[in-house]
């Protein structure tokens, strides 16, 4: 898995030019101010920084895109940035991938398409590849094939002692076992993952806008039919409640309304799929109809998610069901009447993601049948929290580690991530591999026997 290269990384400290460029990422509200900055053009340059930091008494943090917002790094800590770590190698015989620490799912996916293939990859293909799939990775391919934690074959990885090793279910069983599911920055840096690839070139998918007024008809429809048990695995969906700000890069049909967008991923045949989607298109009239065969590098075009930086308070929570009092209570949260300050998402679960992979792994509470999402401006994050209680009677008391954001610090919260018997491997594993929680710069998962603020 280790390559070589003859790159040099940079050092940047505070005052000097480069340093709040190369600190800040993708969410705003994790404003990391570090005592420096290492830019990594290699996993040398990472083995040394961690070295560096150890010896100085320092914490480690690590930055790739910044989507995957935790914990701001400070003035006793040392940021490691991937984000030039780019390579993607990809082996069609084996349909495998080697992809680098610091590479988008955008370049794997280009990198995948001239031979038919595909990646695990997430809703939006600007997202980084590696902290994606640490934290589970759930995406338009999950509902058939599983998370893309489970398609992990090995991880190259620095830990605490500054020493790179490369991890599989052979050489570190226990440790494998914690990276694919709790590996976000907790073990150590990952610097290059080797992932499986699938037969997937194209897909039929797109989008369903609905106004206002269908809101309520749209999302109980979709509701019941996810709900119904009889979507074939290769189905993939969700649905976005938000109000569409009045300017000129919005589409002029959304501009300044509350839409209801459906999304929708099947990856069978594409004669099959709009039988299947007669339910949805039973509803009305839609503002937007984007709904067509498309090649999977135009993915992204599904849920056409932001790639501008912005502040953001996110939250998730995982749901048993969403029966008509769990639509209604999402409606009155974030329904065209409510006036939400934020966007609120829910993704269909099940299929694949409730099965165990073949090689275990930390990823929890597979049995959710869905998802709430909720992105907020800071200062509407309480408004974003009221819709999460609204729906606690359908929650499964759960978190998935991709959706925590910056208010899911506390230990006891990322905690719920995880089966109480697994959280407590975890620790133990954390004693044995950072005893001293150098990479705490995270959600943090603290050695066994570790005082808990």
């Amino acid at each position: 898995m280790r390559g070589r290269t003859t790159r040099v990384g940079r050092v940047f400290h505070p005052g000097e030019d480069g340093y709040d460029a190369e600190r800040t990422g993708f969410n705003l509200a994790v404003d990391h101010r570090p005592a420096y900055v290492v830019s990594a053009a290699g996993s040398e340059d990472i083995v040394r920084a961690v070295g560096q930091a150890v010896d100085r008494g320092l914490a480690v943090g690590v930055l790739a895109t910044g989507h995957g917002a935790s914990v701001a790094a400070g003035p006793d800590a040392v940021l490691i940035t991937t984000r030039r770590m780019t390579d993607v190698t990809v082996d069609p015989g084996a349909r495998t991938a080697r992809v680098s620490a610091g590479a988008r799912w955008e370049h794997v996916i280009e990198a995948c398409a001239p031979h038919g293939l595909a990646p695990l990859s997430g809703s939006s293909p600007h997202v980084g590849a590696v902290g994606y799939t640490l934290g589970g990775g759930a995406g338009l391919l999950g509902r058939r094939y599983g998370f893309a934690a489970d398609h992990v074959h090995g991880l190259d990885l620095v830990t605490a002692d500054a020493r790179p090793r490369t991890v599989t279910a052979d050489t570190a069983p226990a440790l494998f076992w914690a990276l694919r599911g709790a590996g976000k920055g907790n073990f150590g840096v990952v610097t290059a993952m080797e992932i499986a690839l699938f037969p997937i070139a194209r897909l039929y998918g797109g989008g369903l806008y609905f106004p206002a007024e269908a809101c309520a008809d749209a999302l109980h429809a979709w509701a019941a039919w996810t709900g119904s048990g009889d979507l074939p695995d290769e189905m993939a969906s969700s649905v976005l409640l938000m109000t569409y700000p009045d300017v000129p890069w919005v589409p002029a049909p959304l501009r300044g309304r509350h839409v209801t967008h459906v999304r929708v991923a099947w990856s069978g045949p594409p004669a099959e799929a709009e039988p299947l989607l007669a339910p949805l298109r039973a509803v009305g009239h839609p503002l937007l109809d984007t709904i067509s065969e498309l090649p999977y590098r135009e993915v992204g075009s599904i849920h056409h998610e932001p790639t501008e930086a912005a502040a953001a308070q996110d939250r998730g929570s995982l749901l048993t069901g969403l029966p008509p009092a769990a639509v209604d209570a999402v409606l009155a949260g974030a329904g065209p009447a409510a006036r939400a300050p934020f966007v609120a998402e829910l993704r269909h679960f099940g299929g694949a993601y409730a099965r165990p992979p073949r090689v275990p792994n930390a990823v929890g509470h597979r049995s959710a049948a869905f998802s709430l999402y909720t992105g907020a401006d800071p200062a509407a994050g309480a408004a974003a929290d009221a819709l999460h209680e609204a729906v606690r009677p359908w929650g499964t008391g759960g978190a998935f580690v991709n959706f925590l954001g910056v208010g899911d610090a506390e230990a006891a919260r990322l905690s719920t991530a995880f089966a109480p018997e697994d959280y407590t491997r975890l620790t133990e594993l954390k004693r044995t591999y950072d005893p001293e929680n150098v990479f705490r710069v995270n959600h943090n998962i603290p050695p066994s026997g570790t005082p808990v603020p």
